[in-house]
């Protein structure tokens, strides 16, 4: 999507459709809104007249369309419900439910009003980012396979302001741009099939990423595994014909003493369980396994662009987890790149077999100051928490809390789960290896998957952040999510961590 900022009026923008928001009406007898006075004059009554009858109520969701008597722009309005209650996520989400509802229609170009967005904590920079946020992301659309695809999207927006926009609503408007555009990226590589995505392509992509925004890639393959000794990702990838691959980017950062921040992303780019073979239903969608990974690579991808104060690396941990004569079985002991042994009870649970070896690799070779990891991890996330709310498992408040802010201003929504030592305990609980990596009590599962992967971070400062449920939408789940997710890969975690890294704060970190 192209995309300009605009100091005009909204009745003299050059666009097909004007989208201004509406608040809701709060009692029967509600006046009309004297904002849209000029609009209504335009439609000949029809929108106050719309009021009256009850048709528009403002309500979240409700699209409005009406013609100008005079020909030019349709007027679009959008409900945003109850002023008092009215945030960031709700104009997020309008707008992209506005852009959504013009696909088809034959407009190839739409002007949001950012001032009719503005109201309460929602100022004129928080507006045009999250209408920047829904107009991109809400007409993606994955089309690499569609030989036809009849419903096309709009294809530019144009964002109203007003005369003489502030500086700082012209630097959101950029830093957003830049952002979602980041975004789309990672999900058309997120939405790649399996055929198509496997370890070595997704090498390659970073190699090529690295190639075109600077960053140091490295990639490690399955003989240079071995000599390290990386046991979990080898077992995990031993059933495949695509071998595994540890790749590395590294964004230096501004300024010599930048502190390092790893984030280290599962890679699994197709999940059948292995030899404990998942269902077949469903299973189609294991290609999304590979969304923490691939969501690093929008994260550095974003470093880089954006120009985060911190040094960020990026690790993912990237194989195929298939069922054949030579898959590693439930009963293995697998020796990992930190030198501790797992006791694999279930070939499922893979991801932080895989992440085991990406963790210890970062904190060994570049010593950071805290670690983020996202990984697709358990289903136990899903049930505990629905598929748009990421779970958070940390020790550290204050990694926890400068994640929270950045999820607040995002809108990619996380939530703070405990670790005690009763879920340390289970994990530790294994007859012929130090840790293992299922537990036969079926309580807890995103928390014992949390403590497994908490033995491999040398209790560095780090979060973990599992997002098995947000990372993908499927039919079934699209129709109750915002209007910004459509079927298939989410990005999800890339605008979270962006926002994260955009507001660090250099403190004494370390860095090698």
């Amino acid at each position: 999507m192209r995309l300009s900022l605009s100091s005009e009026s909204p009745a003299t923008v050059a666009a097909d459709a004007g989208v201004s928001g509406v608040w809701e009406a709060v009692a029967a007898d509600t006046p009309f809104p004297r904002a849209l006075a000029e609009l209504d004059r335009a439609s000949g009554g029809a929108i106050s007249g719309a009021w009256k009858s009850g048709e528009l109520k403002g309500k979240r969701k409700e699209i409005a369309v009406f013609h100008r008597t005079s020909g030019g722009p349709r007027i679009v309005l959008v409900g945003l419900g109850p002023r008092n209650t009215h945030d960031a996520e709700g104009v997020r989400r309008a707008a992209a439910e506005a852009i959504r509802s013009l696909a088809g229609r034959g407009v190839t170009t739409a002007a949001y009003d950012a001032r009719s967005f503005v109201a309460g904590r929602v100022d004129l920079a928080s507006a045009v980012r999250s209408i920047v946020d829904g107009a991109v992301l809400g007409s993606y659309r994955f089309t690499k396979f569609k030989s036809k695809f009849p419903d096309t999207p709009v294809a530019a927006s144009v964002i109203v302001v007003g005369p003489k926009p502030p500086k700082a609503v012209t630097a959101a408007f950029a830093e957003e741009e830049t952002l979602t555009g980041v975004v789309t990226w990672t999900r058309d590589v997120a939405n790649l099939p399996p055929n198509e995505a496997t370890p070595a392509r997704l090498a390659e992509i970073a190699l090529e990423l690295g190639k075109s925004h600077e960053l140091k890639v490295t990639v490690l393959d399955e003989k240079q595994l071995e000599k390290l000794g990386c046991g979990g990702l080898l077992a995990v990838g031993s059933g495949s014909s695509h071998p595994p691959r540890l790749i590395a980017l590294e964004y230096p950062g501004q300024g010599a003493n930048a502190p390092t921040i790893a984030v280290v992303g599962k890679g699994i780019t197709f999940d059948s369980g292995g030899i404990s073979i998942k269902p077949a239903p469903s299973m189609s969608y294991m290609k999304f396994d590979k969304s923490g990974a691939v969501a690093v690579l929008g994260i550095l991808r974003a470093a880089r662009a954006l120009r985060v104060r911190p040094r960020v690396v990026g690790i993912m941990a990237c194989a195929e987890n298939l069922p054949s004569g030579s898959s590693y079985r439930p009963g293995d002991v697998v020796r990992t790149y930190s030198g501790k042994t797992i006791e694999v009870l279930n070939t499922d649970a893979e991801g932080r077999v895989v992440l085991s070896d990406a963790l210890a690799y970062a904190v060994k070779n570049y010593d950071p100051a805290a670690m983020i990891d996202l990984a697709t991890l358990t289903g136990a996330q899903t049930v505990a928490l629905g598929d748009t709310i990421a779970g958070l498992v940390t020790k550290d408040d204050g990694l926890a809390e400068r994640l929270r802010r950045a999820s607040a201003a995002t809108g990619e929504a996380i939530w703070r789960m405990p670790l005690t030592d009763y879920h340390r305990e289970l994990v530790r609980a294994a007859d012929f290896g130090d840790v293992r990596n299922s537990v036969e009590i079926p309580l807890a599962g995103m928390l014992t998957a949390a403590a497994f992967l908490e033995t491999f971070v040398d209790d560095r400062p780090w979060a973990h952040l599992d997002i098995a449920g947000p990372a993908y939408t499927t039919p079934t789940t699209r129709k109750y999510q915002p209007a910004y997710l459509n079927v298939g890969a989410v990005g999800f975690g890339v605008r979270l961590l962006s926002r994260f890294l955009l507001d660090y704060v250099p403190g004494k970190g370390r860095r090698r």
